[in-house]
């Protein structure tokens, strides 16, 4: 601890760290290349060394000093170290992040788009969460390229779950896979652990584009880069890299440029569509429930207040999230700017809110708060992963 503080007054008066684990040979030999090197990475190394040997979040002094070095890790993708939704997208961005992601924006950026309504109670967890680690907004994002943010995504060498986790992997940082859970699909605790490995590929990397290529590639291959390369510059090293990993970069960028609301290239700075292929974008706020007849006459309707998330009420009433969002569009985004929300469930599932709401209320506000642990309430499963024996009368 007394070596953390030392090197963290260093830092904090500007001058600069060295680290005698820089002069060992591996990861720390590969950073000595003509890129400049942080000075503050061995105060980053150390945190992060704390957050994965103890598997929790980090305390809540450390945290705001360490997502200030975090953010450097986007040095590469932004001018300016670090995205700020207040200006103009193209004035940030590194010119070559823009010419790499046109491609991927002409075939996806309607489904995207969508996915920005839709996936609001994701992001909004994610968010929570990697910010008790410290970790960069924009990587919730990543969910996106890897599994289209589906707890039920699996691929075809058996990574699952939002985050994509092998077994192996999933299980290393702290997540049960066996044959009656599997964790890999509960968002709460797969969150948690993408963070923490995603700290552990920062520790080798410093750098996020070179950590969602290693994501995908694994950090073996972009170590091999940076050392064919004699760069840790991902432009500079991209094409010594698997295509595949190198295209995950380049889905993760353009995947960014459309969730954050930004205007696509050659737009002139006008969201049309005759630029995208789609019509223009309509104001959310302005969203109404598509239910069918016989569905209205079956729900309840209750006004609402308070720090709810959709998908802490969804898990608690064992609701679909794709329902309960056709029920109540933009629940999150009006209940936040409003302060109140005008609540729809069947009639059934509003009794059981009814019943249990201060209960679903602490719950998101505890959430909300973090005291860096995940809600103790008892996980609900998609019914192919929960093999528990029904009673038989």
């Amino acid at each position: 601890m007394k070596k953390y503080l030392f090197y963290l007054l260093l830092a904090g008066l500007g001058l600069p760290v060295v680290s005698d684990a820089q002069t060992k040979t591996g990861v720390d030999s590969v950073r000595l290349t003509t890129d400049t090197l942080a000075p503050n990475e061995i105060v980053e190394d150390i945190i992060i060394d704390e957050i994965v040997q103890e598997k929790k979040a980090p305390a809540k002094d450390k945290v705001q000093y360490f997502s200030q070095l975090t953010r450097y890790g986007f040095k590469n993708l932004f001018s300016r170290n670090g995205y700020n939704p207040t200006l103009p997208y193209s004035s940030q961005v590194n010119p070559n992040a823009e010419n790499y992601m046109q491609d991927y924006l002409r075939v996806h950026t309607k489904s995207l788009t969508k996915m920005k309504s839709w996936g609001m109670p994701y992001f909004n967890l994610i968010d929570n969460i990697f910010a008790q680690y410290g970790l960069p907004r924009e990587l919730k994002y990543l969910a996106v390229i890897e599994s289209n943010l589906s707890t039920a995504a699996t691929s075809w060498v058996g990574a699952g779950g939002p985050w994509q986790f092998m077994p192996y992997t999933a299980r290393d940082y702290g997540l049960v896979v066996n044959g009656n859970f599997d964790e890999r699909r509960d968002y709460y605790k797969s969150t948690h652990a993408a963070a923490r490995y995603l700290l552990t590929l920062y520790k080798q990397m410093h750098d996020w584009l070179l950590v969602i290529a290693a994501y995908n590639g694994g950090p073996g291959r972009v170590e091999s880069a940076i050392k064919r390369s004699g760069s840790k510059n991902f432009w500079a090293l991209q094409y010594y890299l698997p295509e595949e990993s190198r295209n995950h970069v380049k889905k993760f960028i353009a995947t960014h440029y459309i969730m954050e609301g930004v205007n696509p290239p050659g737009s002139g700075g006008q969201f049309t569509a005759s630029t995208v292929g789609m019509s223009a974008v309509s104001n959310p706020y302005n969203n109404k429930p598509t239910l069918s007849v016989a569905e209205m006459e079956q729900a309840e309707t209750q006004t609402i207040s308070g720090k709810y998330n959709s998908m802490i009420i969804a898990k608690n009433l064992v609701i679909d999230i794709a329902l309960f969002n056709r029920y109540n569009p933009q629940f999150d985004q009006l209940l936040n700017a409003n302060g109140q929300y005008e609540l729809i469930l069947p009639a059934d599932k509003m009794q059981l809110f009814l019943a249990t709401k201060y209960q679903i209320l602490n719950e998101c506000v505890q959430l909300l708060l973090d005291d860096n642990n995940i809600p103790n309430n008892k996980t609900v499963y998609p019914a192919k992963y929960n093999r528990t024996k029904k009673k038989v009368r």
